[in-house]
């Protein structure tokens, strides 16, 4: 069976987490229709960077509501979760689902036949 670490099993329940806290307490209106992709933890649990995407053209506008809300949302985590220490919060732009986009415009283009 396939042992998950501490930091991996921890960064899943802050990703929930700041999820439910960015729906039902910020109410920042700089901060539009994001989603948290993933958390990353640092094996000590002291840093955390936290992957959005941001649904619109208003990313960096969503970025700084995010930034001046750290400190709320890391308060509200320490409220929710049982840990020794709540990691430092650092927000990230997830810019996944763009590489993938560029890969599938790649794959079509070896597929389509050359002339």
């Amino acid at each position: 069976m396939a042992e998950y670490k501490r930091s991996e099993r921890v960064g899943d329940q802050i990703r929930m987490e700041i999820a439910e806290i960015l729906m039902t307490k910020v109410k920042d209106p700089r901060i539009g229709f994001v989603t948290v992709t993933a958390v990353e933890v640092s094996d000590d649990l002291r840093n955390a960077k936290v992957f959005v995407s941001v649904l619109g053209p208003d990313a960096p506008r969503s970025f700084e509501g995010l930034d001046a809300a750290r400190s709320f949302i890391r308060s509200e985590l320490g409220r929710r979760l049982k840990l020794r220490f709540v990691p430092e919060l650092s927000f990230h732009e997830d810019r996944t689902a763009e590489e993938a986009e560029k890969l599938f415009k790649l794959m079509d283009e070896i597929k389509e036949p050359r002339s």
